[in-house]
């Protein structure tokens, strides 16, 4: 167990803590968590900025595990693996929420897990061969500005609410964009093994 597999681990622990604040009823429990507000119209529930927090620190690790494995090369074929589920279930699964609470449109979270299981499902094929598709660029800047959206919809989309500009929302839907344009260039990339 090196430190990028225990920087990615940490990840999917901060993933499941973020999952149970921003899931668990505090209203139906009685308790009530202090609320910001910003510029008398936007009301702030600090859970989801505790969350965007944690997501902050969580996509450092994503950062940190992959550069030390390569500056240090300890890159494992079970690092790999487990960076790529640590991804999905932080990304994925805060998407999911956020959706079924009205802060991002449905399609977003249903695209992009319907790409990563299809993009995951031809990795798994072609790996089988005996040959690896390496990540492409398009598919990192989209990785990018998916947890930088999401970081901003968790903090309110602030300070660029104020000047009523929907950054947050543009950005997801950019990375929504581009997880369709790397879907087919991986299929480009795995279409001679596949068939």
């Amino acid at each position: 167990m090196n430190l990028p597999n225990k920087l990615t681990l940490s990840r999917i622990v901060i993933a499941i803590i973020i999952i149970m604040l921003l899931l668990f009823p505090f209203d139906a429990m009685g308790i009530s968590l202090p609320k910001i507000f910003v510029n008398e119209t936007i009301v702030i529930d600090t859970k989801y900025i505790i969350a965007g927090v944690l997501f902050v620190i969580a996509s450092i690790t994503d950062f940190l595990d992959g550069y030390i494995a390569r500056k240090r090369d300890l890159i494992t074929d079970y690092g790999k693996m487990m960076d790529s589920i640590a991804d999905k279930i932080l990304v994925n699964s805060v998407l999911v929420i956020l959706s079924a609470y009205g802060f991002v449109h449905p399609i977003i979270p249903v695209v992009i897990i319907i790409r990563d299981s299809v993009v995951n499902s031809m990795k798994m094929i072609v790996g089988n061969k005996g040959v690896v598709v390496a990540a492409i660029k398009t598919g990192k800047v989209k990785a990018f500005l998916l947890m930088v959206g999401i970081i901003l919809t968790l903090f309110y989309n602030l300070p660029f609410e104020l000047l009523n500009l929907r950054v947050s929302d543009f950005l997801l839907i950019v990375a929504t964009v581009l997880s369709l344009v790397s879907a087919f260039q991986y299929y480009e990339l795995a279409k001679d093994y596949l068939k």
